[in-house]
């Protein structure tokens, strides 16, 4: 059977409900990777087979994929800007710069954590969210069907603890330089590390793919309440920075949207809020009082939404001046005093210090460290120590060299926009760079880190030599002359690291695709449409189909264009006092036209 066959009869299965989740037995399709044997499995396999864990059938995971092609243009053209999360065009660093450009100027910040709506599928919740805007029946049932069909899992000590075996000490070589060099599969910890804000991925049932995005439909609820909740809260000073405007746009320097000028007791009141994941960010531009209430209101909207009991402690409200704690970065404020120039009467130009707040988001120096603590690179929490990196002892300098440039450079590229980002990339390179020096001290028995800089340079670009003044490929590069092709740890100097990324965020910031699925919706709806041909009657206008239609009915009324018949009517001489005038039987005879043009 074809592929193009197996792919019809796994949509024909689904059509007509016989389609089952997590099947293991009867594959319509198999992956082209699959190679278990088509031959009947013994008793003890097929028995192993059903009872053990299993990863999700390849016809699964197309049927998972084909929802979400469907779903996802409908929901994210819904969705709430304020959600970052599991979305399309949205990242960490699309959350931090919304941060950046939008909180600044706020005292009082609310954290909530309701990851625990991720942690297990609530399958009313979810299916009362989808029939609002699904009316499909095959999918609802597809998806609850997803939700309610149970997941075989492995009992706790079924299966065999394997007998490690004892081998003997073997000596340790470092491979020459043809060999295949050994993956650092360690290093994904790290490639793959994630805030703690976005570790927990829901996995709800058979759904796969598909756990995230319903989440994001059962928050959406949450995220639109808050929208109605920052207008109710919106109280402009006609004294203040912000003006009087109903969607509470700053009206401030838009290239230093961070900046904001005091301007004394009575200032905006006003609340943000943002979502990634299962936790929320909320700022409060005003008294405590207002973070209390929207606290109370939250908790109760939560109980009764999702049935989600919350308290204070779990929701505490700290001022900006302590730092909070978001995506691994330190969001705090800082007093600064730039100096105002303006031009007074008479063409003179003043120059006056101005006093105001400025919105910092730092990089977090302690989660930093305890990512490398994972790694076990470094020893210690306030004077952290480089330990060496002996998993990397068997690759040669320039493999070992070039892996750790990709971790430095995954780092430089998670801090991008956080203010001290040259001094924490320029700190990782320290850690980075001691612990190899301690493993090349160890590997080639140079004693101490002073000696491997003193031959290996300062980024450890040159190659290193054993006791017999040899290095194991310092032959191979002294004949090929590329004594230089090892590549230095990079970032060893503070004016070597990358700067901060300061471009500017727009406030109404949606990707590319959201702006599409926008003005689609926006020319479907109906009244887009009335709307637009009561803007063109209203400024006497006529839209290029309904000219190309004046011309058809004229021309076949009276034998020639409209314009011609326009020209015969106001006469050859173009007076002044009749360009350009035309009779009210004339409008009603092209609005005949284009009616009888729109029917032929």
């Amino acid at each position: 059977m074809s592929v193009l066959e197996q792919l019809l009869a796994l949509r024909n299965a689904v059509l007509d409900s016989n389609f089952q989740w997590g099947e293991r037995l009867n594959h319509y399709i198999k992956s082209p990777t699959d190679k278990t044997a088509t031959n009947p499995l013994s008793n003890r396999k097929l028995k192993i087979l059903m009872s053990s864990t299993q990863p999700s059938p390849f016809q699964d995971k197309i049927v998972h994929e084909v929802l979400l092609m469907i779903m996802e243009p409908i929901y994210e053209a819904r969705f709430s800007n304020k959600s970052f999360a599991f979305r399309p065009g949205r990242t960490a660093h699309t959350a931090l710069r919304y941060i950046r450009s939008n909180f600044a100027g706020y005292l009082w910040y609310l954290k909530g954590d309701l990851s625990t709506i991720l942690d297990g599928v609530r399958v009313g919740i979810v299916m009362n969210a989808l029939v609002r805007d699904i009316r499909d029946k095959k999918v609802i049932d597809l998806i609850k069907s997803a939700l309610t069909t149970p997941v075989i899992t492995s009992r706790p000590g079924s299966e065999r603890e394997k007998k490690t075996k004892k081998r003997k000490y073997q000596k340790k070589k470092v491979l020459p330089e043809g060999e295949p060099k050994p993956d650092p599969y360690w290093l994904q910890t790290f490639f793959g590390f994630a805030p703690e804000e976005a570790a927990k991925v829901p996995s709800w049932g058979h759904c796969g793919v598909l756990s995230p995005f319903l989440a994001n439909i059962c928050l959406d609820e949450l995220d639109h309440w808050m929208e109605d909740r920052i207008k109710e809260f919106f109280r402009p000073s006609s004294t203040d920075v912000i003006g009087n405007d109903p969607e509470g746009e700053e009206k401030g320097n838009c290239a230093w949207p961070e900046f904001l000028p005091t301007s004394g007791p009575d200032k905006t009141r006003k609340l943000d809020y943002i979502r990634y994941g299962g936790h929320i960010l909320i700022g409060a531009r005003g008294p405590r009082g207002d973070a209390v209430t929207i606290r109370k209101q939250l908790i109760d909207f939560c109980e009764r939404r999702y049935a989600l009991k919350l308290d204070n402690d779990s929701m505490p409200i700290e001022h900006i001046t302590k730092g909070i704690l978001f995506l691994d970065h330190v969001i705090c404020r800082r007093v600064v005093y730039p100096t105002l120039r303006y031009t007074a009467t008479g063409g003179k130009i003043v120059s006056e210090k101005g006093v105001g707040t400025l919105l910092s988001v730092t990089a977090s120096l302690k989660q930093c460290i305890r990512q490398f603590r994972k790694l076990e690179l470094v020893k210690g929490d306030r004077d952290p120590d480089p330990q060496p990196c002996f998993r990397m002892f068997h690759a040669t300098q320039a493999y070992t060299n070039a892996q750790m440039n990709k971790l430095l450079s995954a780092m430089a590229e998670w801090f991008r926009y956080a203010d001290n980002r040259k001094k924490i990339v320029n700190f990782c390179s320290y850690i980075i760079r001691g612990s190899l020096a301690k493993l090349y001290a160890a590997k080639y028995k140079l004693r101490s880190r002073a000696k491997v800089y003193k031959i290996a340079s300062h980024n450890l670009s040159r190659p290193l030599k054993d006791k017999k003044g040899e290095s194991p490929h310092y032959k191979e590069l002294l004949r090929m002359g590329l004594l230089d092709s090892i590549d230095g740890i990079q970032y060893t100097r503070m004016a070597l690291a990358p700067g901060t990324d300061y471009t500017p965020f727009p406030r109404d910031w949606r990707p590319d695709h959201e702006k599409i699925l926008h003005e689609y919706l926006l020319l479907e709806n109906p009244k887009t449409l009335q709307e637009h041909q009561a803007s063109l009657h209203d400024q006497g206008l006529i839209t290029p189909q309904d000219y190309m239609s004046i011309l058809v009915w004229n021309y076949k009324k009276h034998g020639i264009f409209s314009d011609q018949l326009q020209q015969e009517k106001n006469g050859p001489t173009g007076d002044d006092n009749g360009e350009g005038k035309t009779d009210p039987s004339d409008d009603e005879e092209i609005g005949v036209g284009i009616n009888r043009a729109a029917q032929m």
